[in-house]
């Protein structure tokens, strides 16, 4: 494709924050987007923003987002003469990149050889090595016995890797250190593998404990010219998902990184590489020494951290290269200008071991003056059918250090209601002395929190104020109107010559919080805390500011009903928390209701697919043991037995599509039986 291609019109094939971010760089170029939804996004921000829209199939991946015959026919009905695939789905399938330019489409992505190609782990490492990359020590041969993989994890020595050849994300992939469990491992791999990808390949290479995660960002066009755009840093990742990502890649010797870069120009210049691509590597520090990992071809999801530091949009080069155009950028026109973090916000609990997120979003009030790449507004439903990331939120600061302090400045002022988020987490992890100091690691999270990580809650202190605020927003009598206009928990006692009084109660906690006071001073008296005297109080659209000991403060406060109570978002000194409250109206209907779920039941968690039921009635359990399994955002979560007991009923079977709370399973408790 080295002439000049014609089109106006952009099919992009993907779905939430990246395609409205297409959206952005075809509307810079003045070129027509035509977003394709499934079902469950049918009110989707990205399918309102676009200026062609058209459903192609049901919630399911499978039947929309991953169905190659749908989008086709879409883009034959819009008149749309590009794909842009954006990232996951199909971007790095070269069969769709095929169908495409067969259909007489221009594919917005690389040749499909040079993504078959670098799809192969172990045919992407032999083009590496020919183009003078380093590589891991270890087997990529054609011979796929179990006797050859056992001969040659014998002379490999451990630790090392077994991964899938058309594998990615971790599935497919076994860390081995100790031979006797290589035949195991070998075969695992290769099951999953299969299962995943269609393929059982596997290779094996040395495992290089501690190592980083550096990679550098390449652009090539259709005339041979292919220059590197820096370097990112994505080490800090769980279960091979990355977590955050900077740029530049921080703490690496110089004559490393200048080596990296010209290794991933060559590599791509020896397969013929267009557009925008990715080249992988692992540093492994105490060595000094790096090694190939894979290509991307296709755009990254750390895009922007290359884009803040260079200011080069690299989807609009995406888009010109797609067209024929030449880059009229050389290597020394690229600088590089100060740091930038990128965080990866995920609808999900890490305190309950990343427990998906799903249902409505009830609040959205992101930071101003930063750059969040979304797919999701205040009303958009998480859905399980799809990945738990629902937004970025990109940092830009002179050094390191500043954009840190930044990007936990915009995370302390973001608050979110309805869907819990990782935000918490993500903010732990800026903050961790490991990662302040460079001793982060591609597996390093188990060291971080050897005990775990337990999302912050507010202190006596916070939950005084939590409580004024929410006291603040039920009652706006306290300006002077009659508390029988007011709503909430306010009591007719200031007739009778008192100050107005109200009781909360933590969602966790029998004892109350008693809130006192009239006008705008107010006094919270916590459970085992000191009395908090707010004076000059105000709750002023989603801020709450007064006087304490003559001190003025303002803090965000935004207040939203939950399910059977108040939720206060309070920003804090250890970042956005959430207090649960509950009024007086709010206990009574409470115990009348017999509160959440008895014991004896297991709920769904999540709205979910039942991949597995692994009771019968009859059966007896433990607690912990799991009953059920549930597939959602492509994630298998195990639910637990709550109690020991016997299984009465089962309300569920493989294959079921169920509701977030309803039952799954009945129990007799231990004690009863």
């Amino acid at each position: 494709m080295a002439g000049e291609m014609s089109f106006t019109r952009v099919l992009i094939a993907n779905r939430g924050e990246i395609a409205q971010r297409i959206h952005r760089g075809c509307r810079k170029l003045g070129l027509e987007s035509v977003a394709v939804f499934s079902d469950a996004d049918r009110d989707a921000p990205f399918v309102a923003e676009a200026d062609h829209a058209v459903c192609i199939g049901g919630a399911a991946p499978s039947d929309s987002y991953l169905n190659v015959e749908a989008i086709l026919e879409a883009a034959r009905a819009t008149g749309a003469g590009a794909v842009h695939p954006g990232y996951g789905f199909l971007s790095e399938n070269a069969g769709f990149a095929a169908a495409v330019e067969a259909a007489g489409l221009v594919f917005i992505g690389p040749e499909p050889d040079a993504i078959a190609r670098m799809g192969s782990k172990i045919e992407a490492k032999a083009a590496a090595e020919a183009a003078g990359v380093p590589v891991l020590p270890g087997y990529r041969g054609e011979d796929q016995s179990a006797a050859r993989l056992l001969e040659e994890a014998r002379a490999l020595g451990t630790p090392f890797l077994v991964k899938a050849s058309a594998g990615g994300g971790g599935r497919g992939m076994r860390l081995v250190t100790d031979l006797g469990e290589a035949p195991e491992a070998i075969a695992s791999a290769r099951a999953e593998a299969q299962g995943a990808f269609g393929d059982p390949a596997v290779f094996l290479e040395r495992y290089a404990p501690r190592a980083r995660h550096v990679e550098v960002q390449v652009l090539g066009d259709t005339h041979g010219t292919v220059l590197h755009l820096g370097d990112r840093d994505c080490s800090l990742q769980r279960n091979h998902q990355k977590l955050i990502e900077e740029a530049p890649a921080a703490d690496l010797p110089e004559t490393v990184r200048d080596d990296m870069r010209a290794a991933a120009v060559r590599l791509a210049q020896a397969i013929g590489y267009r557009s925008a691509g990715t080249v992988e590597y692992l540093y492994d520090p105490a060595r000094g020494e790096y090694y190939f990992l894979e290509m991307n071809t296709r755009l990254q999801v750390e895009h922007p951290v290359t884009e803040a530091i260079t200011g080069i949009d690299l989807v609009e080069w995406q888009l010109r290269i797609a067209r024929g155009e030449p880059l009229t950028l050389a290597q020394s026109d690229v600088q590089f200008d100060g740091h930038a973090i990128e965080i990866r916000i995920a609808a999900e609990s890490p305190a309950e071991d990343f427990r998906p997120e799903t249902g409505q979003i009830t609040l959205w009030a992101p930071p101003a003056g930063v750059r969040l790449d979304t797919g999701v507004e205040a009303g958009s439903v998480v859905s399980h059918h799809y990945d738990s990331m629902i937004a970025k939120l990109i940092v830009h600061a002179p050094d390191r250090a500043g954009a840190i302090r930044q990007a936990v400045a915009a995370m302390d002022a973001f608050a979110v209601g309805g869907v819990g988020l990782n935000l918490a987490y993500q903010r732990a992890l800026l903050l961790h002395p490991d990662f302040q100091t460079f001793r982060h690691h591609t597996s390093g999270l188990p060291e971080m929190f050897p005990d775990g990580w337990t999302h912050p809650t507010p202190d006596p202190r916070d939950m005084a104020l939590a409580a004024i605020a929410l006291h603040l927003h039920l009652a706006p009598a306290a300006a002077g109107a009659s508390p029988w206009e007011s709503l909430g928990s306010w009591r007719l006692t200031a007739p009778a010559g008192r100050p107005g009084a109200a009781s909360y109660w933590d969602t966790t906690n029998d004892d109350p919080i008693r809130v006192t006071g009239s006008g705008t001073i107010f006094a919270a008296v916590p459970p085992g805390g000191q009395t908090v005297t707010v004076e000059t109080a105000a709750l002023t659209g989603d801020r709450l500011s007064g006087r304490i000991d003559g001190v003025p403060f303002a803090r965000i406060a935004h207040v939203e009903r939950a399910r059977d109570h108040w939720r206060v978002h309070l920003q804090t000194s250890a970042g956005m928390t959430a207090a649960d409250l509950r009024t007086l109206e709010d206990q009574h209907l409470q115990r009348a209701t017999g509160g959440s779920d008895g014991a004896d039941l297991l709920s769904a968690p999540m709205p979910g697919a039942v991949a597995e039921v692994r009771v019968a009635p009859g059966d007896r359990v433990e607690a912990g043991d799991t009953l059920v399994v549930l597939e959602a955002m492509k994630l298998l979560q195990s639910l637990p037995a709550p109690v020991a007991g016997v299984v009465t009923e089962i309300y569920c079977a493989p294959g079921d599509t169920v509701a977030g709370h309803v039952p799954l399973i009945k129990l007799d408790p231990e004690e009863n039986t």
